[in-house]
């Protein structure tokens, strides 16, 4: 009889014997594996290792590395609410690529200029040559300039221009050999091709060499780094451009300025390209040639926050065009600039620019205006010049000179007080003229007339001339000139923007100018007259540092700077106190009186009296010539709490009256609508 288990044992035995062979052909494809594996790393090795350097010139001869500047966006401007007033847009700018121009270089250049002249396209250039013969360096310094090396020793460093030329053969020696301006262009010229040997260049060599200038300036000293030929150009520019197939014109994407609202003009200022005589300066900064740079106001003033820093990214290719890796030269991507914060109300600037606007229509002969409103640290809350902002026209608020007239009493009263000269309550009869002297004996303003008795209060709320006169020949010319000083009269604000200084009258003065001074000049100083002229902007800082207690704040437009995405705050300013004038409470509370009693006169309360705030303010009529006036007014507000001080000035407005409702419009703007967060714009909202 069979035995039944027998079959299972047979398959056991069997299972048994494919499980040995499938380990063994598993332990021999393992050992195949680990050999290949080995062997790979074996070669690797070889390559990377043993004979790496020998490879590594085949590796660089088949890839290329492309070197692209990448500029940095320029930092916004917003009003101290957030309301963007500068700001970036996208556009297309042309570069030029000389490699790709071939031998028709010289040919496709001068194209393309004509181009641009029938296009009213502007190109950019910087060889600090100028443009017509005879030929000029319009740079001080073309060849070097001084600087120092890395021990702190001063040495003479060689420009852009002076690079090139020792380069390319023009000049042997930069640092010393520095020839005429005629000879190194016509040397340039004719080893570019535009002109023969004997040949002289002209003016349209000039052109073209001052782009192919440019070209090899990039080629030779710089890096290869694109050269931006023109700025914001349009479709149609770009179309006729193809047409002609222009090779090496490239169009590329690109951010330009945009002013997000016309008001504020003259604050704001603009940006442009590097000028050939700026070459050394910016170059030295680190600026690349095409750079747009700050060129007035605000945008000049906060250039350093706002340009940001450039990048150079490294894009190799492979033979066949492909990106096989892209990096930022020294690890150092684009910064972007800072976002500038003004101490400006746009609200607040467009309510006053429009208020200076209408006024100066209704006169029959208008001149120039000005108006400025300030804090009460020197925060400059808005500030108008008419007429509108143009390049002929200057900034009427910090450069208009203008003497006070009778706004300049407080001063007056403030120095007589402050020296116990008179008290709060010493009183000067006004019998209509001033007899103190036998000549000159000057008239009060009421003549015929008088006022009769009045203390300090009732003369600055009458504008009585008699009293000032004589307390003004009391104090001295010296007293009063000290004081003016001190309230920032005469003196640069230290805004940031340009700004005259002015002068204030006395005998120094009047030597610088020429003139002759007698002891009847101080009469006319004491109201503001002589030779006292001052901006718009140091009247209405003088009022803030009056009615703040007497210290007399540095002016300012920058409120903070901010990191481009808002997220830190870089720098925020400071109040700094210029000067300071210790005035006692009681002098200073009749001076503000008699301010706040002139503005509840019939002739002003019509203006003040629907506002939400007491006001105090003076008003003055500063003669120019016989029959013509200037209009001065200033004003301050809270009366009992001050938060602004406003001056405005109109040419040939005759009386300082005149601008009373202008300053009841700002206020009412002010203090109704403009003067809290909640009531402004939303942050980046467009200002129309």
């Amino acid at each position: 009889m069979n035995d039944p288990f027998e079959f299972l044992r047979q398959q056991e035995v069997k299972t048994e014997r494919e499980a040995k062979r499938l380990k063994l052909r598993t332990q021999v494809l393992m050992t195949i594996f680990c050999g290949v594996l080995l062997a790979f790393f074996a070669v690797l090795f070889q390559l990377q290792i043993v004979n790496g350097e020998s490879y590594l010139p085949i590796h660089y001869q088949s890839t290329i590395s492309e070197r692209e500047r990448v500029d940095s966006s320029r930092g916004e401007i917003l009003d101290r609410y957030g309301r963007v007033l500068a700001a970036n847009a996208m556009s297309y700018h042309v570069s030029l690529d000389m490699t790709d121009m071939g031998e028709r270089r010289n040919e496709i250049i001068s194209s393309l200029l004509e181009l641009c002249k029938e296009q009213g396209v502007e190109w950019a250039e910087a060889m600090p040559i100028s443009k017509t013969a005879p030929w000029t360096y319009t740079d001080e310094e073309p060849f070097c300039y001084e600087g120092e090396n890395e021990a702190g020793e001063k040495e003479l460093k060689l420009t852009y221009l002076g690079s090139l030329a020792q380069a390319r053969g023009w000049v042997k020696d930069a640092a010393r050999d520095s020839p005429d301006a005629d000879t190194l262009f016509t040397a340039m010229c004719l080893d570019f091709g535009l002109i023969g040997e004997g040949e002289s260049p002209d003016p349209s060599d000039r052109e073209v060499a001052g782009v192919l200038y440019a070209l090899y300036l990039r080629a030779e000293q710089i890096n290869y780094l694109e050269y931006v030929f023109a700025e914001d150009v349009d479709i149609t520019f770009i179309s006729k451009v193809k047409e002609r197939g222009l090779d090496g014109v490239e169009f590329k994407t690109d951010t330009t300025r945009r002013y997000l609202t016309d008001y504020a003009a003259h604050v704001m200022g603009t940006v442009s390209a590097i000028q050939p005589e700026e070459t050394s300066y910016y170059t030295a900064l680190g600026y690349p040639l095409d750079a747009r740079v700050g060129r007035s106001g605000v945008e000049l003033a906060f250039e350093r926050w706002l340009h940001g820093g450039s990048g150079v990214r490294i894009t190799e290719k492979n033979e066949d065009g492909k990106i096989v890796g892209q990096s930022w030269e020294g690890g150092e991507a684009p910064q972007a600039g800072g976002n500038v914060y003004l101490t400006l109300d746009m609200a607040l600037q467009q309510t006053t620019e429009d208020l200076l606007t209408q006024f100066e229509s209704t006169l029959e002969e208008a001149g120039g205006a000005a108006a400025v409103v300030v804090d009460m640290t020197g925060g400059v809350l808005a500030m108008a010049s008419y007429p509108e902002f143009s390049a002929s026209q200057l900034n009427r608020a910090t450069q208009g000179l203008y003497a006070p007239g009778s706004t300049f009493k407080m001063c007056t009263a403030a120095a007589a007080l402050s020296e116990g000269v008179i008290t709060t309550t010493d009183t000067v009869e006004c019998t209509g003229r001033y007899r103190y002297y036998t000549s000159p004996q000057p008239a009060c303003w009421i003549n015929p007339g008088n006022h009769g008795l009045e203390n300090v209060t009732e003369a600055i709320t009458d504008s009585c001339n008699i009293f000032f006169y004589d307390v003004g020949r009391r104090t001295g010319i010296a007293k009063l000139a000290e004081y003016a000083a001190k309230f920032g009269l005469g003196q640069y604000t230290g805004i940031e923007i340009d700004e005259a200084q002015g002068r204030i009258a006395g005998p120094e003065t009047s030597a610088a100018l020429g003139l002759t001074w007698s002891d009847g000049n101080t009469l006319s100083a004491a109201i503001g007259q002589d030779n006292n002229q001052f901006t718009p902007l140091q009247l209405a800082n003088y009022v803030a540092t009056l009615v703040n207690g007497g210290s007399c704040y540095e002016a300012h437009l920058l409120k903070e700077v901010r990191s481009a995405d808002n997220s830190q705050v870089l720098y925020q300013h400071q109040p700094l106190i210029r000067s300071s004038i210790e005035l006692a409470p009681a002098a200073l509370a009749a001076i503000k009186q008699g301010m706040y009693d002139l503005s509840k006169t019939a002739a002003m309360n019509q203006y003040f009296r629907d506002l939400p705030v007491e006001v105090g303010c003076k008003t003055g009529t500063a003669e120019v010539a016989e029959s013509t006036a200037n209009a001065v007014f200033v004003c301050f507000a809270p009366y009992n709490d001050p938060q602004v001080a406003v001056c405005l000035v109109a040419e040939k407005g005759a009386s300082g009256g005149n601008l009373a409702q202008i300053a009841a419009g700002i206020l009412n703007q002010y203090f109704s609508t403009g003067s809290s967060l909640d009531s402004s714009s939303p942050e980046n909202t467009l200002i129309r």
